[in-house]
């Protein structure tokens, strides 16, 4: 569409243009000027249709655009030589005659040229995109400033030619003919016809300006679009690259850069998750009862979480990296029983009220480790504040009867009001020394009667709402100790 516009556009502009450059054409009957143009023009755009499926067919992506501006160029200088040696040997014009028309249809050309180059640019990186792949731009392109210069050169040279073109046309008339107009007339003439060309020039030259600056307003948008993403921890986008020019190249390295970052973001998470494996592990080896413990709870947690992420009181929830944190965060819950004393976590009985309270401290001893642990990152929205807050809070009560600081309600951290069902359920179903192994329908009673007192009332009601997958992830994580529904 956008080329069978240019095309229509240069026929009209070219008729009127020959009248106001060449007074051999002007001599011309209306049939006799437009028949030549409109075949010329016709049999052009026939090759243009055909030029442009063969680039699109044969050429590779990167250079489409330029094919595509060349061969634009090229086919409207070759239709203005056609149209001169036509009026040459049909109308015997002298030679200054047909250059004038090949110097208009080429300024013609070259603008249509570089907006169908550029429109180009637009569809291959629509099509770029919609496919998710990339073009490699070349090491040696031509430059953004080089391109301005050109096109800001040519332009100027091409109006004043075509303008100097009309004044001496018009000296020559007002010299050599006799007009019979009054001087205002003449004068009134001549600067409709140069308004003319100027009232042609500039919208092509502002129409090519729009075009490139869409172009770079698409890149730019795509850019900013990676970057920001990328900013804010999210690594996954990719800057289309479409284009053989610097702006390829620093689309091409913008998706290196942010492939990097998402290799070492990679790596730190892994790390991440192996230390807290391992701590989590190392917690597990001194107390021998809790075998895949650490494992249930965690995907209890998460359960519980993906739940409650659309309940309007746990907004927080709706994050997914939220979420994760929590189910990476959860194993660490215990960490604080590596400084209780064997004689105490390993006894196979009932503690002591003494003993008790020393076992009660492994929240505060976990708390402490994790609270310096983040203190050295300097990331308080890091894993470690959600296992500190878990690791101190999770045996805190709804009703403030919980430990080591009793507090109560909204203000225990949602992170350990949700460890402490968890918690308490995996710890029902499994079995102690002093306990056997509860059944899920036990275990669900206790929870039921906690509600309101030892468990927020939205997180016991998410337990009983999702009950069905306590049991599936008991199922598939037990062990010895653990009585399976």
């Amino acid at each position: 569409m956008r080329s069978t516009l240019h095309y229509l556009l240069a026929a009209v502009i070219l008729a009127i243009y020959g009248g106001q450059v060449c007074p051999f054409l002007e001599s011309l009957t209306l049939a006799q000027l437009l028949g030549p143009i409109l075949a010329v023009l016709v049999l052009q755009y026939l090759l243009h249709r055909s030029l442009q499926r063969r680039i699109m067919l044969k050429t590779a992506l990167k250079y489409q655009a330029r094919r595509v501006f060349q061969s634009e160029l090229a086919m409207f200088f070759t239709a203005g030589a056609v149209l001169m040696l036509f009026n040459r040997f049909w109308f015997d014009f002298p030679l200054e005659s047909g250059l004038k028309v090949v110097l208009g249809l080429t300024v013609l050309g070259y603008f249509i040229a570089i907006d169908l180059a550029l429109e180009r640019e637009r569809t291959i990186a629509a099509t770029l995109q919609a496919q998710g792949i990339h073009i490699e731009p070349d090491a040696e392109f031509m430059p953004l400033t080089r391109k301005v210069a050109w096109f800001a050169s040519v332009s100027v040279i091409a109006i004043l030619s075509i303008v100097f073109l009309v004044i001496n046309k018009d000296l020559d008339w007002l010299v050599d003919s006799n007009h019979g107009l009054a001087l205002a007339d003449a004068r009134r003439a001549i600067l409709g016809e140069l308004i003319f060309v100027i009232a042609v020039m500039l919208p092509y030259i502002i129409n090519t300006i729009h075009s490139y600056a869409r172009n770079l307003h698409l890149f730019l948008d795509a850019e900013n679009g990676v970057l920001n993403a990328a900013s804010n921890g999210h690594l996954d986008s990719q800057v289309p690259v479409s284009s053989n020019d610097e702006f390829g190249l620093m689309a091409e390295r913008t998706n290196t850069m942010v492939r990097n970052l998402r290799g070492i973001t990679e790596e730190l998470r892994k790390t991440r998750d192996v230390t807290i494996h391992s701590l989590a592990i190392l917690a597990e080896t001194r107390d021998y009862e809790t075998g895949a413990h650490i494992l249930r709870t965690q995907h209890y947690v998460k359960a519980l979480a993906e739940y409650l992420r659309d309940h309007p009181r746990f907004a927080a929830l709706r994050d997914r990296d939220t979420v994760e944190l929590l189910f990476k965060s959860a194993p660490l819950h215990d960490i604080g029983k590596i400084g209780i004393p064997d004689s105490i976590l390993l006894k196979p009985g009932r503690h002591t009220a003494e003993e008790f309270e020393i076992m009660k401290t492994h929240t505060s001893l976990g708390a402490d480790a994790l609270r310096r642990a983040e203190a050295d990152l300097g990331d308080d929205s890091s894993f470690l504040r959600y296992a500190r807050e878990i690791a101190e809070n999770h045996h805190e009560r709804w009703d403030g009867s919980g430990y080591p600081c009793g507090l109560a309600g909204d203000a225990i951290p949602l992170s350990a009001r949700l460890m402490a069902l968890a918690d308490v359920y995996d710890a029902l179903i499994s079995k102690r020394v002093y306990k056997p192994a509860f059944t899920h329908d036990q275990a669900r009673e206790i929870i039921i009667e906690g509600r309101g007192s030892h468990f927020d009332p939205e997180v016991a009601d998410a337990f009983l709402a999702i009950e069905e997958r306590f049991i599936i992830i008991a199922r598939e994580f037990a062990d010895e100790h653990t009585r399976c529904p």
